[in-house]
Protein backbone atom coordinates (compact mmCIF):
# COMPACT_ATOMS: atom_id res chain seq x y z
CA UNK A 1 0.00 0.00 0.00
CA UNK A 2 1.42 3.34 -1.01
CA UNK A 3 1.12 6.36 1.24
CA UNK A 4 3.01 9.12 -0.56
CA UNK A 5 2.78 8.83 -4.35
CA UNK A 6 4.92 11.93 -4.92
CA UNK A 7 7.78 10.51 -2.85
CA UNK A 8 7.51 7.15 -4.63
CA UNK A 9 7.58 8.87 -8.02
CA UNK A 10 10.63 10.99 -7.21
CA UNK A 11 12.61 8.06 -5.82
CA UNK A 12 11.70 5.99 -8.90
CA UNK A 13 12.90 8.78 -11.21
CA UNK A 14 16.14 9.19 -9.25
CA UNK A 15 16.89 5.46 -9.23
CA UNK A 16 15.85 5.01 -12.87
CA UNK A 17 18.25 7.78 -13.94
CA UNK A 18 21.00 6.38 -11.74
CA UNK A 19 20.71 2.89 -13.27
CA UNK A 20 20.39 4.08 -16.87
CA UNK A 21 16.74 3.29 -17.56
CA UNK A 22 15.17 5.16 -20.45
CA UNK A 23 11.51 4.73 -19.60
CA UNK A 24 9.32 4.02 -16.57
CA UNK A 25 5.66 3.64 -15.66
CA UNK A 26 4.28 5.04 -12.40
CA UNK A 27 0.78 5.54 -10.90
CA UNK A 28 -0.87 8.87 -11.73
CA UNK A 29 -2.27 11.75 -9.71
CA UNK A 30 -3.07 15.38 -10.46
CA UNK A 31 -0.22 16.79 -8.34
CA UNK A 32 2.26 14.37 -9.91
CA UNK A 33 1.21 15.63 -13.35
CA UNK A 34 1.97 19.22 -12.29
CA UNK A 35 5.38 18.19 -10.90
CA UNK A 36 6.19 16.20 -14.06
CA UNK A 37 5.31 19.22 -16.20
CA UNK A 38 7.80 21.32 -14.19
CA UNK A 39 10.46 18.61 -14.56
CA UNK A 40 9.84 18.45 -18.31
CA UNK A 41 9.85 22.24 -18.78
CA UNK A 42 13.22 22.48 -17.01
CA UNK A 43 14.82 19.55 -18.88
CA UNK A 44 15.00 16.94 -16.11
CA UNK A 45 12.81 14.40 -17.96
CA UNK A 46 11.69 13.91 -21.54
CA UNK A 47 8.15 13.40 -22.74
CA UNK A 48 5.51 11.81 -20.55
CA UNK A 49 2.02 10.56 -21.31
CA UNK A 50 -1.05 9.48 -19.35
CA UNK A 51 -2.17 5.88 -19.88
CA UNK A 52 -5.68 5.01 -18.63
CA UNK A 53 -5.71 1.53 -17.12
CA UNK A 54 -9.18 1.73 -15.57
CA UNK A 55 -7.79 2.05 -12.01
CA UNK A 56 -6.78 5.72 -11.90
CA UNK A 57 -4.22 5.66 -14.68
CA UNK A 58 -0.46 5.69 -14.99
CA UNK A 59 2.21 7.97 -16.41
CA UNK A 60 4.73 6.67 -18.93
CA UNK A 61 7.87 8.81 -18.53
CA UNK A 62 10.96 9.07 -20.77
CA UNK A 63 14.11 9.55 -18.67
CA UNK A 64 17.03 11.61 -19.95
CA UNK A 65 19.62 10.96 -17.23
CA UNK A 66 19.59 14.61 -16.11
CA UNK A 67 18.53 14.12 -12.47
CA UNK A 68 21.37 14.03 -9.94
CA UNK A 69 19.10 14.04 -6.90
CA UNK A 70 15.46 14.70 -6.11
CA UNK A 71 13.10 14.07 -3.24
CA UNK A 72 10.11 15.27 -1.31
CA UNK A 73 10.29 17.80 1.48
CA UNK A 74 8.72 16.53 4.68
CA UNK A 75 7.10 18.12 6.59
CA UNK A 76 5.62 20.43 3.98
CA UNK A 77 7.04 23.71 5.25
CA UNK A 78 5.00 26.86 4.70
CA UNK A 79 7.15 29.57 3.10
CA UNK A 80 6.49 33.30 2.91
CA UNK A 81 6.95 35.11 -0.39
CA UNK A 82 10.48 36.23 0.58
CA UNK A 83 11.64 33.17 2.56
CA UNK A 84 12.88 30.80 -0.16
CA UNK A 85 16.63 31.44 0.38
CA UNK A 86 16.69 29.51 3.66
CA UNK A 87 15.31 26.39 1.97
CA UNK A 88 17.51 26.82 -1.11
CA UNK A 89 20.55 26.61 1.18
CA UNK A 90 19.09 23.57 2.95
CA UNK A 91 18.00 21.45 -0.03
CA UNK A 92 19.97 22.62 -3.09
CA UNK A 93 23.74 22.19 -3.61
CA UNK A 94 24.49 25.79 -4.66
CA UNK A 95 22.78 29.05 -5.43
CA UNK A 96 21.18 28.96 -8.87
CA UNK A 97 21.45 25.16 -9.14
CA UNK A 98 18.28 23.09 -9.03
CA UNK A 99 14.68 23.85 -8.17
CA UNK A 100 12.36 23.84 -5.20
CA UNK A 101 8.82 22.89 -6.16
CA UNK A 102 6.13 24.82 -4.31
CA UNK A 103 2.35 24.46 -4.07
CA UNK A 104 0.96 28.01 -4.20
CA UNK A 105 -2.62 29.31 -4.25
CA UNK A 106 -2.22 29.78 -8.01
CA UNK A 107 -0.91 26.24 -8.67
CA UNK A 108 2.30 24.23 -8.48
CA UNK A 109 5.36 26.33 -9.41
CA UNK A 110 9.11 26.48 -9.01
CA UNK A 111 10.50 28.69 -6.26
CA UNK A 112 11.79 31.11 -8.91
CA UNK A 113 8.32 31.52 -10.45
CA UNK A 114 6.79 31.94 -6.98
CA UNK A 115 9.37 34.62 -6.11
CA UNK A 116 8.64 36.49 -9.36
CA UNK A 117 4.89 36.39 -8.74
CA UNK A 118 5.46 37.29 -5.05
CA UNK A 119 3.55 34.33 -3.63
CA UNK A 120 4.30 32.00 -0.75
CA UNK A 121 3.24 28.40 -0.44
CA UNK A 122 4.06 24.93 0.82
CA UNK A 123 7.28 23.20 -0.22
CA UNK A 124 6.70 19.90 -2.02
CA UNK A 125 9.99 18.72 -3.50
CA UNK A 126 13.47 19.58 -4.77
CA UNK A 127 15.46 18.54 -7.83
CA UNK A 128 18.94 19.18 -9.19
Amino acid sequence: MRHDLLSDMLSAIKMGDRFGKTEMVIPASKMMKDVLMIFQKNGYIGEFEFVDDGRGGKFKIKLTGSVNNCGTIRPRFAVAKNGYEKYERRYLPASGVGLLIVSTPSGVKTHREATESKTGGKLLAYVY
